[in-house]
């Protein structure tokens, strides 16, 4: 069996608006390995979030293949992508996207509740994430009462509740200072290195793409060969 968790061919994304026609991806080819840190970067609209999004099921490409974890993602249906969604892919955002009036333990529960688990069950597993990134102490604190660096930590715990097999992260340290940034992107270097979590992280700060173990470019669609 393949090692390789995401394949692309010819993969192109053309967004119309009116009479115009945007290529926001052009005839992608791209293989991330299992076990694998990638960081995606480019300048701002060189289309590195439409391709994480198409990885991800939350967008479909135009034209071209797609095979995630060996399943042809594209054809899916919504509601077979959702589902497949909460149990492969945990995303982490650049604005945190924690819900205000929930706790930190309830927005990283929130995954968990579209399972089986028992109360007991989902209570382990967020305590669990939780305390791997660090904030057990922050338990039952809303975001309004976190800094940004705590916020993204517990949208990191939301992220990885449910074990995913691939973990995205779009801008992660965006909206961060450098000393929170470098926190999470240690975080995210521990998920890969010791929980072998596959990773592919758009960013387009090279201190941040220092910290994947492969870095692929993007320019107007285009991805450039390895190397440049």
């Amino acid at each position: 069996m393949s090692n390789n968790v995401v394949e692309t061919r010819g993969l192109s994304k053309i967004f119309r608006r009116d009479s115009f026609e945007v290529a926001a991806l052009e005839d992608v080819n791209l293989i991330v390995s299992e076990g694998e840190f990638l960081g995606l970067m480019g300048p701002s609209g060189s289309g590195k979030t439409t391709l994480l999004n198409i990885i991800a099921g939350i967008d479909r490409p135009t034209q071209g293949q797609l095979r995630v974890l060996g399943e042809d993602v594209a054809s899916m249906s919504e509601d077979r992508l959702a589902a497949w969604r909460n149990v492969h892919v945990g995303f982490v955002f650049q604005t945190f996207n924690l819900i205000p009036v929930l706790t930190a333990f309830e927005n990283v529960e929130l995954p968990l509740l579209l399972t089986k688990l028992s109360s007991q069950e989902r209570r382990e597993h967020v305590v669990a994430a939780l305390k791997l990134v660090g904030l057990e102490e922050r338990i039952h604190h809303f975001p309004r009462q976190l800094s940004g660096g705590q916020e993204q930590r517990v949208a990191i715990a939301r992220a990885i509740v449910t074990d995913p097999t691939l973990l995205m992260a779009d801008e992660p340290t965006g909206d961060l200072d450098a000393h929170s940034a470098e926190e999470i992107l240690d975080i995210l270097s521990r998920l890969n290195r010791d929980f072998k979590k596959t990773i592919i992280m758009v960013t387009h700060d090279p201190r941040a793409a220092r910290h994947a173990s492969v870095t692929r470019h993007l320019e107007k669609g285009q991805l450039l060969p390895l190397g440049q």
